[in-house]
């Protein structure tokens, strides 16, 4: 059953229609509208808290191309995620939960979206989307492959390796060891990723202890040192051992050359 709205509320759909708007600020619409700046604000409020608009933060709205019958529209991903990092002029990477089930590394569908960025930090809402927001310095964030949606909006998610990497480096944000493990072992064997690609991104976007334990990963799968080389330059010598499992009691067998108990 199509929604009955207010005078106020068509003028606005129409209004951003006409225009093939995407979204509006506060001040935009006096002048189009005839109302006063109190007008406009319980205007976009009603319609942000009825769900015909999406509010991206105070004064910043999506606007629907079209109402959809019912009454209710929410903002798919990339046009939410996009307009609040632009609106910030950030950079961000979709990661973690949603990137493995991306790649099929995990079978459980996310209800949040995940994302790396260099603006801004914690939970929030955009419509029917929950984010979570995870704030890097710019240096974390690279190694992206380009998603783009049928309505012809660009997300950017960590690469394939990238996000392997991501599963040791924030083992505790994401529960995903030792699950990363495996994934690692299935995707170099299937050749999905090679061991120099997963090098690479430890030794770009990684700290010791995800060089320490994927060396260790890698050692064992029969990496050539040419490329454990390359993690075992980010190491000083040290005398100190850490958990292959972060967890789990560190009972197991010592690998001197990295320095990780195999306690998997």
């Amino acid at each position: 059953m199509a929604r009955k709205i207010g005078k106020l509320e068509a003028a606005l759909l129409a209004y951003v229609q006409m225009r093939k708007l995407r979204a509006i600020r506060t001040g935009e619409l006096t002048g189009p509208l005839q109302i006063n700046p109190k007008q406009e604000s319980s205007l976009l409020d009603r319609m942000s808290r009825s769900r015909m608009i999406a509010q991206v933060r105070r004064g910043l709205y999506l606007v629907p191309p079209m109402l959809p019958l019912g009454g209710v529209w929410s903002p798919d991903q990339a046009l939410a995620l996009n307009t609040l990092i632009d609106d910030k002029k950030g950079r961000y990477q979709v990661c973690g939960p949603n990137a493995f089930y991306r790649y099929g590394f995990d079978g459980q569908v996310p209800m949040r979206l995940y994302v790396y960025n260099n603006r801004l930090y914690g939970e929030r809402t955009i419509g029917a989307l929950s984010l979570t927001l995870i704030k890097v310095s710019k240096d974390r964030l690279g190694g992206t492959e380009k998603v783009t949606n049928v309505e012809g909006e660009t997300l950017f998610y960590s690469s394939r390796a990238r996000s392997l990497m991501d599963a040791v480096y924030d083992w505790s944000r994401f529960d995903s060891l030792p699950r990363g493990y495996e994934w690692i072992r299935r995707e170099i064997t299937a050749k999905r990723v090679t061991d120099g690609e997963l090098a690479n991104m430890v030794v770009r976007y990684g700290n010791k202890g995800t060089a320490r334990r994927i060396g260790a990963l890698l050692e064992s799968l029969g990496t050539s040192n040419a490329v454990l080389g390359r993690l075992e330059k980010m190491l000083e010598s040290s005398k100190s051992q850490i958990p292959f499992v972060p967890g789990k009691p560190k009972r197991g067998k010592l690998n001197r050359r990295w320095g990780v108990v195999l306690n998997e």
